[in-house]
């Protein structure tokens, strides 16, 4: 298990040092574009995902605290369990490691730190940063596991 730890807490640290890295060079909404179609920007977004609940008057970081903890316990217990295995404990450390990235965000800002911009057409994908990627990684991962271990019983 040891080693699905280390990849959790090499994802905390990583985010937490672009997170800083960030913090330290860009103003609140400040912008630089990279490409043509990518852009660094610091956002703090006091809600979820797309910052879904982001205006709701503060009690959400509680809600989203909790849920992290929460989350990160049962992610915790699915690794024990899944330990020997590979792609799954993968999964899940990688999840485990985006969401106490954030959750370190929200206990220290109040928010969560993006910065990374996507954009094509003058659309922009709402920021994201380190900790998302590997949450979003982590699904992705988990979603390959479960179709793995999916039989297909024949009519």
């Amino acid at each position: 298990m040891l080693r699905w730890l280390m990849l959790a807490g090499g994802i905390v640290v990583v985010d937490q040092i672009t997170k800083h890295w960030i913090l330290d060079r860009y103003a609140l909404f400040q912008s630089e574009a990279i490409t043509p179609f990518f852009n660094l920007v610091l956002v703090m977004n006091s809600g979820a995902a797309f910052s879904f609940l982001a205006g709701a008057g503060g009690w959400q970081k509680w809600f989203f605290i909790v849920l992290a903890v929460a989350v990160s316990i049962w992610l915790l217990v699915m690794l024990r369990q899944h330990a020997t295995e590979r792609l799954l404990p993968a999964a899940l450390a990688t999840i485990l490691g985006g969401a106490i990235g954030n959750l370190i965000d929200r206990l220290r800002f109040d928010a969560v730190v993006d910065f990374l911009d996507f954009h094509c057409a003058g659309y922009h994908f709402p920021a994201f940063n380190v900790a998302d990627s590997a949450i979003t990684i982590g699904v992705f991962l988990m979603l390959i596991a479960e179709f793995r271990h999916t039989k297909v019983v024949p009519k």
